[in-house]
């Protein structure tokens, strides 16, 4: 067995599961379930159209690089999103479809780790868990880099040493991250770029949460757009992961892509062409019509803007809660240990939230995650204010 495998943590819901088992929420009260990040809007009517007009693709193998459609598309749209030349994404070289982000973030590590050096792979911490297990899996040793409220719940680069750097060949970031919805800005970007040239490393950039953002007028910067800026018009060590399930409503499509640095590109489709992954050619009709559409995404950000301005306000006076830049969490420090919050909020008021050291790991004497709560407002309006009055009543009694 590949040793990896017996590194591997429970996965957050696991112990979640584990958490609840024995206890009994009052039957009185319906649950609600704001734990998992599982979008909840409707999918738009245009993908389920497009999936269901093109059934006749099933009749084929589909190609491991996707059609040139779909390719064209997510260059053009990756073009038009973080403000690039037209020319500079080649849909050739620079893009790969890929079956949501959640399978190319693991198999990247796979694809670009020698195991046969001591290698580290970066990880914020709090953390996605997939970059843990791809960490591992791949023979590398993960290294975290605690993201904290002095930091504005970034990776505090400057925490890391030089020795640690030349042992780094994958670093992982999330932004807007998964928890707390903080962005890193252009400049932020920029240097890291700058530190992936000098120590010759991969960037992993998931930003499957960068449709989903506060204000309108201030979309969230993104590493290939930041490295263009720099003049990185290769994307050297640059890789960026694009998602339709959040962006799009559409988590059971897995559809998604890796884009950047051509050399990388070419490398992760030759692996992922033994992987066998290829996205089956409905869906990627269906990723076409939501790739080149914005007014579902637009509205998608309105209906979580209604959903944080009622929650945030009436959570305010009892935890310490703030509207994050991006995504669809909530990120509060509790009174009491988080486990514990999470198990009596559910004991008592039949709402579930995620403990935050179920998402973190204890890294220089201390876990990031303690004392924090993930709540996904993922739920419909009703039930988000709802479930918040709870948490406020819950509040309350501490």
């Amino acid at each position: 067995m590949n040793p990896g495998i017996g590194l591997l943590q429970p996965y957050p819901f696991e112990k979640l599961t584990r958490l609840k088992a024995q206890v009994r929420p009052p039957r009185g009260l319906t649950h609600i379930a704001l734990s998992v990040g599982e979008p909840r809007h409707q999918t738009p009517a245009l993908i389920q159209t497009t999936l269901s007009s093109n059934l006749s693709g099933l009749a084929n193998y589909p190609l491991i690089r996707g059609s040139q459609l779909l390719r064209e598309s997510i260059a053009a749209w990756v073009c038009r999103r973080f403000n690039l030349p037209g020319d500079s994404i080649n849909p050739d070289r620079h893009v790969l479809p890929v079956n949501g982000t959640r399978e190319a973030l693991f198999a990247i590590a796979q694809c670009v780790i020698d195991s046969s050096r001591d290698s580290l792979v970066l990880v914020p911490n709090p953390f996605y868990q997939i970059y843990e297990g791809a960490a591992l899996l791949s023979g590398a040793k993960p290294y975290y880099l605690n993201c904290e409220s002095k930091h504005k719940f970034l990776p505090n680069l400057d925490a890391v040493r030089a020795a640690d750097w030349e042992r780094c060949q994958l670093l992982y970031l999330c932004t807007p991250s998964n928890p707390s919805g903080a962005v890193m800005d252009e400049a932020a970007l920029q240097r890291v770029i700058a530190l992936a040239e000098c120590y010759n490393f991969t960037v992993a950039c998931d930003e499957c949460y960068a449709e989903v953002y506060a204000d309108e007028n201030a979309p969230p910067a993104g590493l290939l757009g930041a490295a263009a800026r720099v003049g990185n018009m290769a994307y050297r060590h640059c890789l960026v992961f694009h998602s339709l399930s959040k962006r799009s409503n559409a988590p059971g499509l897995r559809s998604g892509f890796v884009a950047g640095d051509a050399r990388l590109i070419e490398q992760f489709a030759r692996y992922r062409t033994y992987h066998g992954c290829a996205m089956p050619p409905p869906i990627q009709a269906a990723s076409v019509a939501a790739w080149r559409d914005e007014a579902h995404v637009v509205e998608n950000r309105r209906l979580y803007r209604e959903k944080f301005e009622a929650v945030t306000r009436i959570l305010s006076p009892v935890l310490d809660t703030e509207r994050p830049a991006g995504g669809f969490y909530l990120w509060p420090r509790t009174p009491i240990n988080d486990q514990d919050f999470a198990r009596e909020l559910y004991g008592r008021q039949n709402v579930t939230v995620l403990p935050g050291s179920f998402l973190s790991r204890e890294s220089d004497g201390h876990d990031p995650g303690l004392r924090r709560v993930r709540i996904a407002l993922v739920a419909a309006f009703d039930k988000c204010k709802e479930a918040a009055e709870r948490i406020k009543t819950y509040c309350k009694t501490l």
